[in-house]
């Protein structure tokens, strides 16, 4: 694939949540990843329907703006403040959706079970709101919203795990069973201690804990994927699995560099993602993948642009079962490069806005609704 001219092809965000994008420049200070955590979820206890509305419609406009056409949305917020459930149980993943057609989005809902604290414990504070109880209560509600949506072009329903310390192992086979044809993603071993916790708990990793669920295949997509044995590796590899890297969260979070390269050569397939919204930039996610393997073997050129340009664009848009989109126009100071000087070249700044929106009035309510988020806390 060669993007040469004024148009490029639509880029697919894979990983996104949307509810991080309050973060930006609000979360300050020293710290680890976990403590990291303990911020985003003071933010996350004071979302309602509305604001959670408001929010996605504001940060899915700014991806629009960005050249972005499909966003996998990982989705973990199903039910109020104290754990009750709405009088629609899929009241909060509706406004999600919602807000992606408000601004012409396509969207993978990856409706996301989340039952557990971590190996034997129960939902802690704010993880209430995340819990359907138990993974029979999760299937019937994420079924019944897949139900919904069934047909449009425009709105894919999946599923995932949240993570190995979310769902225990014996019931992560109901999860993958609930959409068998729908795409199906998990966060893995994204932070070294979710290895040693789950190496401690069952003896696996959390990929090979996984693979004994049945989890891999090449509809599921591994998330972060940053902290893997060489047997992590080619489980992903021989399954034909996905993995969505996010280097500037990754990077901001200071979980590490992921091994990009031997998960591409053992046969994985590598998508990108903003996930907490640090930048919401595509050019830079890709361009990311091969300056952190720069920066960690010394050597250039470990991943060329058409390949980049293939894990941002159709491998991305496959993965969240939806098509290529529309494509998206670019500035003239790159439109005629070709596919090695504009992913080099191009950021999200460089892509013309697509009609109806405009770029002033998105960062307005942006504005706008990331400090009411930030009033209620």
């Amino acid at each position: 694939m060669s993007p040469v001219g004024s148009e490029v092809p639509g880029l697919a965000n894979c990983h996104s949540h949307v509810v991080h994008r309050a973060l930006r420049g609000r979360v300050r200070g020293a710290g680890s990843f976990w403590q990291w955590r303990e911020q985003m979820y003071a933010l996350t206890s004071v979302i309602d329907p509305d604001l959670l509305h408001r929010l996605a419609r504001a940060t899915y406009a700014e991806m629009r703006l960005a050249g972005i056409t499909s966003v996998g949305e990982f989705h973990y917020l199903h039910h109020q403040a104290d754990g009750a459930g709405y009088a629609d149980p899929n009241e909060l993943g509706e406004a999600v959706i919602a807000a992606a057609s408000d601004v012409g989005l396509r969207i993978c809902l990856l409706d996301t079970c989340y039952l557990t604290a971590g190996f034997g414990r129960e939902p802690e504070g704010v993880q209430v709101r995340f819990s359907d109880g138990d993974v029979d209560a999760w299937v019937a509600r994420a079924t019944d919203l897949a139900a919904r949506h069934a047909g449009r072009d425009d709105v894919v329903v999946g599923s995932a795990v949240h993570s190995v310390r979310a769902v225990p192992a014996e019931q992560v086979p109901d999860v993958v069973a609930a959409l068998p044809d729908a795409p199906l993603h998990v966060h893995v071993s994204e932070q070294p201690r979710e290895n040693t916790e789950c190496l401690a708990a069952t003896g696996l990793t959390p990929v090979a804990l996984l693979a004994e669920a049945g989890v891999w295949s090449p509809r599921t997509t591994a998330v972060h994927a940053t902290h893997l044995t060489y047997e992590d590796v080619a489980i992903l590899g021989g399954s034909g699995a996905h993995v969505c890297f996010c280097p500037t969260t990754e990077a901001e979070l200071g979980d590490g560099v992921g091994p990009s390269v031997a998960l591409r050569d053992a046969g994985a397939r590598l998508t990108l993602g903003s996930d907490s919204h640090t930048v919401i930039d595509l050019f830079a996610e890709a361009r990311a993948v091969e300056m952190h393997e720069r920066l960690t073997t010394g050597v250039r050129g470990a991943w060329t642009a058409d390949q980049l340009w293939e894990a941002a664009t159709a491998t991305g848009h496959a993965s969240l079962g939806l098509g290529p989109g529309e494509p998206v126009r670019v500035r003239g100071t790159v439109r005629t490069a070709g596919a090695e000087e504009l992913l080099w070249a191009a950021g999200a700044a460089d892509v013309l806005p697509p009609t109806g929106l405009d770029p002033d009035e998105v960062a307005a309510e942006l504005e706008t609704v990331v400090n009411d988020c930030w009033r209620r806390t």
